[in-house]
């Protein structure tokens, strides 16, 4: 897909941080999480990290330590918080502040491949960060997340979508059972969003009935498909975006067909079938 806009809610401190690091040409590490995600413009918030992915799990150690020389060639002090097997947190700190950066590693499986931004250099793709964040708000309670949901359902893919396409990643969940734990997220105390990096106002009242109104939905939309979709995303063939099907019309007649995801991700593509 086409690289993104560099106009982006990251600090100062952070911009420099990913200048430095330079895109991955060898290493293969993308950003994910958080960062990520809002890299679109008008997003809702800041990240007070960044969250670095590799697909091999015995690369992240190697990436770590070529990312912590470069930080310290320029000037960057760099403290591990924590190193484990295949992740490593750390506290770059430098003139004008300090951020928490995470390397981590994670499965290659997903929908679409990496996409390249000028700034962040390998970045997940917008629709597999959304279907991230349904999966880790299914099993953590935290106000960011509820921000980044209700962005993601509004700006990226409604959450219908997300739900019914998380199941190709994680097949231990149904869109049903997803939904089940998602209904207990959402209550939250204005005070919680205080401790967040906002990039605007937010209206919880506003939020929670628009995060009850996507809860039905994707319920309704998780009743009404049928099985043999499970786990995909429909591509919207004359837009060149992914969208929600109708119920009731065969995918064809309403310009869409299934896309499913794989290792490395794949971009939609459609094979004509010839003639019997």
């Amino acid at each position: 897909m086409d690289d993104r806009s560099p106009a982006v809610p990251l600090t100062d401190f952070q911009r420099a941080v990913l200048a430095t690091l330079g895109p991955p040409e060898k290493d293969g590490r993308y950003l994910a999480g958080g960062a990520a995600l809002h890299f679109a413009p008008n997003s809702a918030r800041f990240s007070d990290d960044l969250d670095f992915f590799h697909d091999a799990l015995a690369r992240v150690a190697g990436v770590f330590a070529a990312d912590r020389s470069r930080l310290e060639e320029a000037g960057y002090q760099v403290r591990i918080e924590l190193s484990l097997p295949g992740f490593v947190r750390a506290v770059v700190e430098g003139e004008g502040g300090a951020t928490r950066v995470d390397w981590a590693h994670d499965s290659a499986w997903r929908f679409m491949p990496l996409v390249r931004d000028p700034l962040g250099g390998l970045l997940l793709h917008p629709v597999d960060l959304a279907i991230n964040k349904v999966l880790v708000l299914a099993g953590r309670h935290e106000a960011r997340d509820f921000v980044d949901i209700l962005f993601a359902h509004e700006r990226i893919l409604p959450l219908a979508g997300l739900c019914w396409a998380a199941v190709g990643k994680d097949p231990g969940f149904s869109p049903l059972s997803l939904l089940e734990l998602l209904k207990r997220r959402g209550r939250h105390r204005p005070e919680d969003f205080e401790r967040l990096q906002l990039a605007g106002p937010f209206d919880l009242a506003a939020s929670k009935e628009r995060w009850l109104a996507a809860l039905a939905h994707a319920e309704t939309f998780a009743r009404e498909r049928p099985p043999e979709e499970l786990g995909c995303l429909y591509y919207v063939l004359d837009h060149e975006r992914f969208g929600i099907p109708l119920p009731g019309i065969p995918l064809e007649q309403q310009g869409m067909v299934p896309h499913y995801g794989e290792p490395g991700g794949v971009i939609p593509q459609v094979v004509p079938v010839d003639d019997p």
